[in-house]
């Protein structure tokens, strides 16, 4: 078998790639610039641009199943491509935005859907196999606090009591290992999150004790949080953060042991997560 990796420079790809070689599977890291790769040692590198349909036949040939980052914008010529070139399966890391009610409107859900619904019609027409993978918040979206931690002040906050089910990237990877390695488990979908629904404030608390540092932060108005990052949030993705928070302001989420499912182990605890990148959050 062999196993096609895209977006092989994110976290969860480059996880996934060592789990891929450590079990010997024949491993693919696909990348929109491979040369700036730097995979374990016998896994060969090509180009792979999801913007660029020209890339795909290539990166293709010769293989199995193929680990797909859910770019909306050639997705159908993808699927198409991967037909052709006799792909048996293809699992998506997709989203649990994409479960909202107003997902095909949602700047953030959208893309996702859209790729989910392109690989779900070639997987209906008979073409191959199509895993979606679900994860809800990725806990990495705590690095983006990171530098304001390391300067003493702190990230600023428009809702501290959102609640959110941070998952460890390593979850992600190994659930995606599961449905790639075990054909029983291809052709579903799957919700992952977390182990714990945690708030800002709890999140960062977990950070201090974890780190042994001062943890603080500021509340600010939803309007001064979107004008402090409008130079490189769109202003659409920012009103879908700022309603996603305020939906779920003071509302745990709900939680899957999907993870445990398909891995074997229970999803890893956001201090774990901490503890694997502390260094991110010390000066």
């Amino acid at each position: 078998m062999t196993v096609l990796v895209t977006g092989s420079r994110g976290r969860v790809a480059t996880t996934l790639l060592g789990l891929l070689d450590s079990a010997g599977i024949r491993t693919r890291a696909a990348s929109k610039h491979p040369a700036d790769l730097s995979p374990p040692g016998g896994v060969e590198t090509v180009r792979c641009d999801l913007a660029d349909p020209a890339t795909f036949d290539a990166a293709l040939a010769g293989v199995d199943s193929v680990f797909l980052y859910a770019d909306a914008t050639h997705a159908e010529a993808f699927a198409d491509r991967a037909r052709a070139a006799g792909v048996e399966h293809i699992a998506l890391l997709s989203s649990s935005s994409v479960l909202a009610p107003d997902a095909a409107d949602n700047p953030i859900a959208a893309s996702h859907l859209a790729a989910e619904r392109a690989l779900s019609a070639a997987a209906a027409a008979g073409a191959f196999e199509a895993t979606h993978l679900r994860p809800g918040a990725f806990a990495t979206n705590a690095l983006q606090w990171a530098g304001a931690l390391r300067s003493g002040q702190g990230p600023a906050l428009p809702h501290p009591r959102t609640h959110v089910d941070p998952i460890h990237e390593r979850d992600v990877a190994e659930a995606a290992f599961a449905v790639l390695t075990d054909p029983r488990l291809r052709g579903s979908s799957y919700l992952l999150t977390g182990p714990e629904s945690l708030t800002f404030t709890e999140q960062l608390a977990i950070i201090a004790e974890v780190t042994g540092l001062p943890a603080p932060h500021t509340v600010v108005t939803p309007e001064e949080w979107k004008e402090s990052v409008a130079g490189y949030v769109p202003g659409a993705f920012a009103d879908a953060l700022l309603s996603y928070w305020a939906a779920h302001d003071g509302r745990p989420v709900p939680l899957t042991r999907t993870v445990e499912e398909l891995t074997g182990h229970p999803a890893r605890p956001f201090a774990t997560w901490v503890a694997d990148h502390a260094a991110s959050f010390r000066p």
